[in-house]
């Protein structure tokens, strides 16, 4: 008696998926002043001020620029060609984006005698470790210490970026009794107590 009510739940939460992206999909992307778009195939490239980022998208779009603006149209109207529409959308905004304003994460560390410094391409860090840590920054990515206890990536590709922080946070998790660890800037750690004694 059950079973119904849910396969409806589930059916609408896809359609209201596929509906959501369509409607971010008719939106055209507008290119700023001094960022340019040419698509090649299903391959667009925007290049900006901050660089060229490109993205190819599947056989369910199709992609033209007209008027300083990157349009994303579905062919046909299945769900797949719907979602992309969307999804595709997006990524062209992101490389809109990126190439102009770049995206950024932030660290903070936490933790007695913890500390950042970049050497060159190296990011040191003093974790509480028996040995210090040495992360090799990757191309495409600049990170910076400001503080000690700042760490900054930042990067034209969102996903890079992002990717890198994870990375870097991964060596010290901050931890729920005393949140000691890399945690990102916005990032809400739920505390435990301590046990007692």
């Amino acid at each position: 008696m059950h079973v119904l009510p849910t396969l409806v739940v589930k059916c609408s939460a896809q359609y209201s998926k596929g509906a959501q992206m369509s409607r971010i999909g008719k939106r055209p992307v507008d290119l700023p002043s001094g960022v340019t778009a040419s698509v090649s195939g299903q391959t667009v490239e925007v290049k900006g001020p901050k660089g060229t980022r490109s993205f190819s998208a599947t056989d369910d779009v199709t992609i033209t620029v007209e008027d300083n603006a990157v349009s994303v149209e579905p062919r046909g109207k299945s769900k797949r060609a719907r979602q992309q529409w969307g999804m595709s959308r997006t990524q062209v905004q992101n490389l809109v984006t990126g190439v102009t304003e770049g995206f950024k994460k932030e660290l903070e560390i936490n933790g007695v005698g913890y500390r950042a410094q970049m050497q060159g391409n190296v990011l040191k860090l003093s974790l509480g470790y028996s040995h210090e840590v040495n992360f090799e920054v990757p191309e495409g990515v600049t990170v910076t210490a400001a503080k000690p206890t700042e760490i900054t990536v930042e990067g034209i590709d969102q996903q890079l970026v992002g990717q890198v922080a994870a990375n870097i946070r991964e060596w010290r998790k901050p931890e729920p009794y005393k949140g000691k660890g890399i945690k990102y800037k916005d990032e809400y750690i739920f505390r435990k107590e301590g046990k007692k004694k």
